[in-house]
């Protein structure tokens, strides 16, 4: 009987039973149950139909197929699942897997011939979406039943009944084995894939994408499925699979190679010498972003294989299709594309042709996202390529030091990651990295000017500050960012120069402060207030504070010049101290004794204008490195005005620092802005006389 002929007979004999299988097995209605007892008792009323209809029977078959169809309708809601599993249908549909026997005589077509079967391998993979019943349903014996409906594409007979019911046995395949690594080897024993391979080359492209889904599914973190996979010449059609315009199939292709290949070196070879490398790469520029981000994945394990391969994949063109996935709505097509450029950024041609390509920015802009596999690939890409001294001013010169610097970092590897590049720019910065940095300081636009300033701040050599920063006017361009009207520019001029400042002075300002002239005399602590060999009195606050003139004429010009001078002390026996507290003269006077005192913060500031008074420059220090220890943001301004009144260089440098470092907290005070203008001249002198001293180098 040829093919019209059957159809025909097919459809009169459907329409000629329609009526005596409504009679005979009434198929309960789906729609609009009103409670969950409604439900069940349709759902048993289904499965009790095919558990009474497993004949050739034309009635049953007709009753059979609508139970079938019903059920998978109802299977849709995977809420219903598990009531549809306690009512017994997983046996039931496993029966029907199989054609009945034939009645006696029984010669011609059969009704429905494969919808029954197609129709209970549709609902039993719907029933395989939870992983509880995956395995009850394989216990029943389903995979058996599959294996041998896979077969039936050999059949000359209803080639459209054929395909579906293969296509439904390929897809229930795949929801059984899905996350099961043990049913995906049961599969491999039932000896379905052999037959899985033979359908990628079906004339059907829905029976190819359903093959196609279930290799892939099977391959997934399973050697002994990949090895026979390949062993059954997959690969050659795989990769014409590739280059098909139909969507569909070229995503499930790539899939099914993606899987092959992750953790597979020997497939990864055999893969490319089936010469799948360049179909991959034109998935690059699917209309379908799944496939995009396939083979992204694909070609960033293609690249871990060796460096040659690492060069073909940008000869051949991927690098300019990734980096505009980089600009993708699509966070996986991001992370995807960022992963493989990644691996291709580890060779020095391709590093420089990466950036070349323009794949530096929609990188940087990466590091924004708020995702932490999409910052670790984009942050890593770009340490692979500052490797390249080629890139390191074009990452500069667009601002990527500050997002390195600035960023919000998920994930503890990424921060390792970002820190690892920092380091590796600051070792490119000499030679002709810095050569060009300098050119593009002083002929870019200024927002360039102000990038490389920065980031120069942070990265350059102690060797090479003098000539940034005093002969080639980068101090210029940091002073001019602090004063701006860009909260954002004046806080990265802060912290620039606090770097930079806390790089040319490896101590404190206060630390490093002139020590006080080495006196001649120390008379000790035991001659303080002491009237032995006293040859002269203070009176202070109306009391006497015994002293020796050969200890005072040691330790300051100002006493000096009081005894030996012309003024009326030289002569007199008790010497009147009128604008100066007993507690604090005493520490003076005890400072002058022994050389040392300890300064306490109460009295610090007294005791730095008496030693401002008396040039006493040892203990100045002192009084200036314990009022330093509390400067704050509440006070800095104070504290400023206090150095400018007594020449105390050493607070001074403190305030500015202060300053500085702590700029953030400093910007929301309203007097702010007016400091900082006041002390940009003082800024400005410390800095060309920090950046003047000579290097040390040790």
């Amino acid at each position: 009987m040829d093919r019209p002929t059957r159809k025909s007979l097919k459809r009169k004999l459907e329409q000629d039973f329609e009526h005596e299988n409504q009679s005979r097995h009434k198929i309960p209605s789906t729609d609009g149950f009103e409670t969950h007892q409604k439900l069940t008792s349709s759902i048993q009323s289904l499965v009790d139909i095919l558990n009474s209809t497993f004949s050739s029977l034309e009635a049953d078959r007709a009753a059979a197929k609508r139970a079938t169809s019903a059920l998978s309708q109802i299977a849709k809601n995977e809420e219903v699942v598990d009531t549809i599993v306690d009512c017994g249908a997983v046996p039931a549909l496993v029966v029907h897997l199989q054609t009945p026997p034939p009645l006696r005589g029984e010669n011609g077509p059969k009704l429905y011939e494969h919808e029954v079967e197609k129709g209970s391998a549709y609902a039993l993979g719907l029933l395989a979406v939870k992983p509880e019943h995956q395995q009850l349903i394989v216990d029943a014996g389903a995979l058996t039943h599959l294996v041998e409906l896979l077969k039936r594409h050999k059949s000359a007979d209803n080639s459209r009944a054929v395909n579906g019911v293969v296509k439904r046995a390929a897809d229930a395949i795949t929801n059984l084995a899905h996350e099961n690594s043990g049913i995906k080897t049961r599969v491999r024993i039932e000896g379905a894939i052999p037959f899985l391979v033979e359908l990628l080359e079906h004339a059907d492209n829905k029976v190819q994408r359903a093959a196609a889904g279930a290799l892939r599914t099977l391959a997934f973190k399973n050697d002994e499925n990949k090895n026979l996979i390949v062993e059954c010449n997959a690969l050659p059609t795989l990769v014409i699979m590739l280059r098909s315009e139909d969507t569909a199939i070229h995503y499930e292709a790539v899939g099914v190679i993606g899987n092959l290949v992750h953790s597979s070196p020997h497939i990864k070879k055999a893969v490319l010498l089936a010469g799948a490398l360049q179909p991959v790469i034109g998935l690059l520029s699917s209309s379908c972003s799944e496939s995009q981000r396939e083979a992204a994945l694909l070609l960033g394990q293609f690249a871990a294989a060796d460096s040659d391969c690492k060069v073909h994949i940008v000869q051949r063109g991927a690098v300019k299709p990734l980096i505009d996935m980089l600009e993708s709505s699509d966070v996986q097509l991001k992370e995807m594309s960022a992963f493989a450029l990644g691996r291709l950024a580890q060779e020095t041609h391709n590093q420089a042709g990466i950036a070349h390509n323009g794949g530096i920015v929609p990188l940087l802009r990466l590091l924004d996202l708020k995702s932490g596999p999409l910052q670790h690939n984009a942050a890593f890409t770009l340490y692979g390529l500052v490797d390249n001294e080629d890139n390191v001013a074009d990452l500069i010169k667009v601002g990527g030091f500050q997002k390195l610097q600035d960023g919000e970092f998920i994930v503890q590897q990424t921060k390792d990651c970002v820190a690892k590049t920092m380091k590796r720019l600051e070792e490119k910065i000499h030679g002709r990295v810095l050569n060009h940095l300098l050119y593009l300081m002083r002929v870019s636009e200024r927002n360039v000017q102000r990038r490389i300033a920065l980031a120069l701040a942070h990265l350059c050599t102690p060797n090479d500050r003098k000539v940034i920063f005093l002969h080639k006017n980068g101090l210029d361009l940091l002073l001019g960012l602090l004063e701006s009207g860009s909260l954002k520019q004046q806080r990265e001029g802060s912290v620039a120069l606090y770097k930079l400042a806390t790089k040319a002075t490896s101590v404190s300002p206060v630390d490093s402060a002139p020590l006080s002239p080495t006196p001649l005399v120390y008379l000790g602590e035991q001659y303080v207030n002491n009237p032995t060999l006293s040859d002269v009195t203070f009176l202070v606050e109306g009391k006497r504070f015994y002293a020796h003139r050969i200890c005072l004429l040691a330790s300051s010009d100002a006493f000096r010049a009081m005894f030996d001078g012309g003024y009326r002390e030289r002569n007199a026996k008790d010497v009147e101290i009128p604008n100066i507290r007993w507690d604090v003269f005493e520490l003076m006077m005890r400072f002058i004794y022994t050389g040392s005192v300890e300064v306490n913060v109460n009295i610090a500031q007294d005791l730095l204008r008496a030693a401002d008074q008396y040039l006493l420059d040892g203990l100045k220090r002192l009084c200036e490195c314990t009022i330093a220890q509390d400067i704050s943001v509440e006070n800095v301004s104070l504290m400023y005005e206090l150095s400018e009144g007594f020449n105390a260089m050493s607070l001074r440098e403190a305030c500015i620092l202060f300053i500085l470092e702590q700029f953030d907290k400093l910007c929301t005070k309203p007097w702010s802005s007016s400091l900082i203008q006041r002390i940009m001249p003082e800024i400005r002198n410390y800095f060309e006389k920090a950046l003047s001293k000579p290097t040390n180098l040790s």
